[in-house]
């Protein structure tokens, strides 16, 4: 691999010229591939901030251009509206970390007190709200033919702000499943009974979240990889790169010739696979990428 910026421009533009040549992505994806590289400043920089007017313009520019665009979001987005992260000093509940609790075993051995988690839970995100940055995305949907979110959050928020094409790869915290005959519905009751039960067959219901030690749902995993493959832009917004498989969604989206953008408080341990960096909260910098 080249390791200067300016032979490693022309190594990714030939390597998509190639991509293109052998149908592995569209003729559109590789000039626009090549329109964002050959637009990149000769020398390497620092993370971008929010002052800097020529790297906003860069992004709405490849936007603009853009057919296809894939955004993948994580708590830094909730954090916003005020949403803990119930990880950390956030996650303690009673002497309980959420490690302890949102695991199948936990459940099959107490599924009062995981349920009693929950309803806290539920309790403090009823009070919040979409901020710009999920009205942002929203917005985004209505303007791109071919767009897709990927979130982490269990919140809803998303959904709340209007957007519908959407993988919640984690689930949704106002949605229960039967343990036995696995129907999924929504329930936005404040507080939930405890211990609720299935309408239909009056088995025992769970919160419809991916809990440690749970495979992702399949669907999920599938048209996640569909849009980060068929991507022209992937907006990574508000998430620490930390937690597979959403770590590794970028590279997917790279390899396939997309423009990579990470919008974080800090920067993360992927934030040097992004083509560009702006660094502050989401709910001042992804409205600002829908500017003309």
């Amino acid at each position: 691999m080249p390791h200067s910026l300016r032979s490693k421009d022309a190594y990714y533009s030939r390597l998509s010229l190639r991509a293109a040549s052998i149908g592995l992505i569209s003729p559109h994806r590789h000039n626009l591939l090549a329109c964002r590289l050959t637009t990149q400043p000769q020398q390497a920089a620092p993370p971008t901030t929010m002052g800097t007017g020529s790297t906003l313009q860069l992004i709405r520019s490849t936007l603009a251009a853009a057919r296809s665009v894939t955004v993948l979001t994580g708590a830094g987005i909730s954090a916003d509206s005020g949403v803990p992260t119930f990880r950390g000093a956030d996650g303690l509940w009673r002497q309980y970390r959420a490690e302890d609790l949102a695991t199948p075993e936990a459940f099959e051995r107490d599924p009062r007190l995981v349920w009693e988690w929950y309803n806290w839970r539920r309790e403090l995100i009823a009070t919040k709200r979409p901020n710009p940055a999920h009205d942002a995305v929203a917005s985004m949907e209505r303007r791109f033919e071919h767009f897709w979110l990927i979130t982490q959050n269990v919140d809803g928020l998303h959904r709340d702000a209007g957007s519908r094409r959407l993988s919640e790869i984690h689930g949704n915290i106002w949605k229960v499943r039967c343990t036995d005959c696995r129907c999924i519905v929504e329930n936005r009751d404040v507080p939930i009974a405890i211990l609720p039960l299935c309408q239909s067959c009056g088995g025992l219901l769970r919160p419809h979240i991916v809990w440690f030690g749970e495979s992702l749902a399949a669907e999920d995993l599938e048209k996640s990889a569909a849009a980060l493959q068929s991507s022209d832009v992937c907006l990574i917004v508000g998430t620490s790169g930390l937690v597979y498989p959403a770590a590794g969604f970028g590279a997917i989206a790279k390899q396939a010739g997309a423009c990579i953008v990470e919008i974080n408080i800090d920067s993360t341990p992927r934030s040097n696979l992004a083509d560009a960096t702006l660094q502050g909260r989401a709910r001042d910098l992804v409205p600002l990428l829908l500017e003309a």
